[in-house]
């Protein structure tokens, strides 16, 4: 078994109980949601997505005392960001983003830009990553709709200041749509402490969870406003032919993803009983010692922060003599280490950091990985570099 060092892009192994309770659920229960006769198996399924978004409202900080029912599941934090992009912004409308982002966001927008004339501000960020909060601020007085950001960049770690963000989106009445695609499960984050209008999450990254989960964290009276993407059977309210405004079904056309919201489910019990602190210090310890090694590797070239104030464990590196490809064909080839090399779908960040477009390998690291294996990747780029 090689080692895993690509956790940014999905977290692995995931904790045992996880598999386990997507098997259970296969095997032994197994009903559609809200599509049977009230036997015990239609019952069981119905508990199981109660008690998921109660886990998740709880998680989360979400509204109205942690009301589940303003929770919305999607298959990943890119259908979450769909949902709400499309759904909430019109013709004209006005939106605030960074230059860190993602392509899950800045593909939507640019789509809504090119075809409902929505007016698209990329608010710069530092070459560290970080934002620029006097350019957001100008953003915000010059009159947005709605602001999407990410919490942490994909590419090299570095956390925004979301505290400050939310402040001075309150200030000038912007609602806040997060992406915590990198922080869910590393990082605690209150949606109703933020002031979010939406937090979007994906379950198989920090949440431990498997591929296919995802979801929204909804303030009630901005889900109101969002229009359903997608519509179709809910397994309520029958009778009418059009989608039900009440959630969570207006967002929730169709059968979800269930064998991964019982695995979701019980990476979240999982998580609750390791301890959010005890996941993010561990990664932190061991993100040290690898920060602290590349910094002393004068052919290896870091973006992003330079310490581990104000960042996650998430490192994208560049040889000086070299193609970030070949280093982690040669990491995966000669030491059994998994990387990821090149753009990260985030093409605007790394014009940001200063590496586009060539890209950069990105070493990230997750809370089963070992101090052992660290020493491993160490020594190897130290070798290969």
């Amino acid at each position: 078994m090689g080692i895993y060092m690509n956790n940014a892009a999905t977290s692995w192994p995931k904790p045992e109980e996880v598999p386990k309770a997507m098997y259970q659920f296969m095997t032994s229960s197994g009903a559609n949601l809200a599509r049977g006769s009230s036997s015990s198996r239609d019952l069981e399924t119905l508990d199981l997505v109660t008690t998921t978004r109660e886990r998740l409202a709880s998680f989360f900080g979400g509204y109205k005392d942690e009301d589940p029912r303003y929770v919305t599941f999607t298959s990943n934090v890119t259908e979450a960001l769909n949902v709400v992009l499309k759904g909430f912004l019109r013709p004209s409308s006005r939106v605030v983003t960074t230059s860190m982002e993602h392509n899950a966001v800045m593909r939507p927008l640019r789509r809504l830009e090119s075809e409902r004339g929505v007016k698209v501000t990329v608010s710069p960020c530092f070459s560290d990553g970080t934002l620029d909060l006097e350019r957001f601020e100008q953003a915000l007085k010059e009159g947005q709709d709605l602001a999407v950001m990410s919490h942490c960049s994909n590419v090299c770690g570095t956390i925004q200041p979301i505290e400050e963000v939310s402040k001075l989106c309150r200030q000038y009445g912007v609602p806040l749509v997060l992406d915590s695609a990198q922080t869910a499960g590393v990082l605690d984050i209150s949606a109703r402490d933020l002031g979010l209008a939406a937090l979007c999450f994906t379950g198989h990254k920090g949440l431990m969870g498997p591929q296919g989960t995802g979801g929204i964290v909804w303030e009630p009276s901005f889900a109101e406003r969002v229009k359903p993407l997608v519509e179709g059977g809910t397994g309520s309210l029958s009778h009418l032919q059009v989608q039900p405004e009440s959630l969570p079904d207006k967002f929730e056309a169709g059968t979800p993803n269930l064998p991964g919201i019982a695995g979701l489910s019980a990476a979240l019990e999982w998580i609750r009983k390791t301890g959010l602190e005890t996941i993010r210090e561990k990664e932190k310890k061991l993100g040290e010692l690898l920060l602290e090694a590349i910094l002393d590797m004068k052919k290896l070239t870091l973006y992003g922060k330079k310490t581990m104030q104000g960042r996650l464990s998430v490192f994208a590196v560049n040889p000086q003599d070299g193609d970030n490809a070949t280093l982690a064909l040669k990491l995966a080839d000669e030491y059994g280490i998994e990387a990821r090399p090149g753009l990260h779908c985030a093409p605007v960040a790394h014009e940001t950091l200063g590496s586009f477009p060539q890209g950069a390998l990105r070493l990230s690291v997750g809370y089963f990985n070992t101090k052992e294996e660290i020493s491993t990747v160490i020594k190897a780029l130290k070798t290969l570099v």
